[in-house]
């Protein structure tokens, strides 16, 4: 897959109805792109032209051309390569056997690393590890299935003694955000990136000088327009959704990305605590 689909499929819910229909019939025709004019896809897709030029923009392109380019460039690079088989993406209802189920979340695990990991800015992780080596406190920030996210990190940057603060109760949350200064990082997980309790979060954390990173999918949503720094998922969740389960897989790698690059960067500093958190933890091996 293509950065220019996973990026489609990752902004739909911000498209417009019209620009939804132009992605919608792209992601479907990715062939006719190249041999058709804007006019005649215009047509085919029952939209004007403005909406493609719209909707090629909301991908960062200045317009069709310079969208076909890169596509292009893409699946030329793809074709010289050993292409992957294609999947489905199902929602749970639509199985019809425990061995499709498998396949299915195998699929979507896979293509959740695979795309989160083809929009990663290396320069921009690295950035941001060196704010969390350098924070007076790193606070994290998550409910629901992103709380189980934020919960990782917490425990990872435990083990390196970096003094880091979380809680799953969302009370405990509003809580320690009072406390946010300039020199904490303020990290936020949600996979919308418009959950109110965590826009709200971070608003408090900007007004209180902190640095605010959001791990959310890709696409413009309100966190990210808050952030100062946007480590962005992507999962197949275009049209169905009964859970999260792929999103939170994306938005672990991320964490773990992250987390690595930390340790990497900073070994001096964090192989003590590491092998000395190892060595505590092992004495209780049976």
């Amino acid at each position: 897959m293509t950065d220019i689909e996973i990026k489609t499929r990752s902004i739909y819910d911000q498209l417009s109805p019209a620009e939804q229909k132009v992605a919608w019939y792209f992601l479907q025709n990715l062939g006719s792109v190249f041999d058709d004019p804007i006019a005649v896809l215009a047509e085919k897709s029952g939209v004007s032209q403005v909406m493609w030029v719209r909707f090629c923009k909301a991908l960062g392109f200045s317009g069709l051309k310079d969208m076909k380019k890169n596509l292009f460039f893409q699946l030329s690079q793809q074709r010289a390569e050993a292409s992957a088989p294609s999947m489905d993406f199902l929602d749970t209802r639509t199985y019809s056997s425990v061995e499709g189920i498998i396949s299915g979340v195998e699929a979507g695990a896979l293509e959740a690393v695979r795309s989160t990991a083809q929009i990663q800015d290396a320069a921009l992780i690295e950035t941001v590890a060196a704010k969390i080596a350098e924070a007076d406190t790193v606070r994290l920030f998550g409910v629901g299935a992103s709380g189980l996210v934020a919960s990782d990190l917490y425990y990872k940057l435990l083990r390196v003694n970096v003094n880091a603060v979380f809680c799953t109760d969302l009370h405990v949350q509003l809580t320690y955000i009072t406390g946010a200064k300039p020199g904490d990082v303020t990290i936020f997980f949600s996979n919308s990136g418009n959950t109110t309790e965590i826009l709200e979060l971070a608003r408090a954390a900007r007004e209180r000088g902190a640095c605010v990173v959001a791990v959310t999918k890709y696409g413009p949503n309100q966190l990210s327009e808050l952030a100062d720094y946007v480590l962005p998922t992507s999962s197949p969740e275009l049209q169905f959704r009964s859970g999260a389960t792929s999103s939170r897989l994306a938005a672990l790698f991320v964490v773990d990305v992250l987390f690595t690059t930390l340790c990497n960067k900073n070994y001096s500093t964090v192989a003590k605590p590491l092998a000395e958190s190892y060595s505590q933890c092992s004495r209780h091996h049976a």
